[in-house]
């Protein structure tokens, strides 16, 4: 039985609701910060967006990112396959003429042949081949990606292993994939930015919101192990893992 009191605050203050894909709840306080990547993928979105005249988003979760990008072209779609999301990002974009669509299955996606000539997708998993399906050829896709070792420290520090089936989601991957389904790879670029925890009750609500990094994660199995990770923190100030990021802009050839 762990009698810390601070532990145990941070730990029954981390049962908060999450809802869309908005980490502002520790995020805006300081709790949990990165350090910068050299790109922005919102401004490169923003700019795309005001050339294009049909847009899908891919994976827009609750719809925060993208009802900031506007004003939209006139032809708007968002799909979202992560059900919680779904409502969510109808009840946000709905207003705004985006029409939101929701898909179980990547390759699968409910569009016409060359519908859209600008596709964005940030950290959605897509499949090459559909995303060219649906590209016109004149068009532009955009996705920023999480690499498949993303924060394997926390996976470390729970003594979990990193799912192997993604480990092979890196850069040049991902670049050969398009290449191999008719796309020119025009930018490129990966960066391993820090993923920094002030308290643990930060990190345990960051690990609730992306249920991928440590399958079925309830706090009750990881006691020990969290409690290693708050006497860290509270020795030298904070806990550090290491981001997987890349960005790729491609055009169908």
């Amino acid at each position: 039985m762990i009698n810390d009191k601070s532990f145990i605050h941070y730990l029954k203050e981390a049962e908060q609701d999450f809802s869309g894909w908005d980490f502002s709840y520790v995020t805006d306080t300081g709790r949990m910060a990165a350090s910068l990547l050299s790109w922005s993928y919102g401004s490169m979105a923003k700019k795309l967006i005001t050339e294009a005249t049909s847009l899908l988003d891919m994976g827009t979760g609750g719809g925060e990112l993208l009802a900031k990008l506007q004003p939209f072209p006139h032809s708007v779609f968002a799909t979202e396959g992560y059900k919680p999301n779904f409502p969510i990002s109808k009840k946000r974009l709905h207003p705004l003429g985006v029409t939101v669509v929701e898909v179980d299955e990547d390759n699968l996606l409910p569009f016409t042949n060359g519908q859209f000539d600008l596709i964005i997708n940030k950290h959605e998993a897509y499949s090459a081949q559909e995303v060219r399906r649906v590209i016109s050829e004149n068009g532009i896709f955009l996705t920023q990606q999480v690499g498949g070792a993303d924060c394997a420290e926390i996976n470390e520090a729970l003594g979990i292993p990193l799912n192997q089936e993604y480990l092979h989601w890196q850069l040049d991957f991902a670049k050969k994939e398009l290449e191999d389904n008719g796309f020119r790879v025009v930018f490129a670029k990966e960066e391993t930015p820090v993923q920094r925890f002030y308290d643990v009750g930060a990190l345990v609500y960051y690990l609730k919101a992306i249920p991928w990094q440590i399958p079925d994660f309830e706090m009750g199995d990881y006691m020990e192990q969290l409690y290693g990770i708050h006497r860290k923190i509270e020795s030298k100030g904070y806990f550090d893992v290491t981001q997987e990021r890349f960005i790729i802009k491609a055009e169908p050839i």
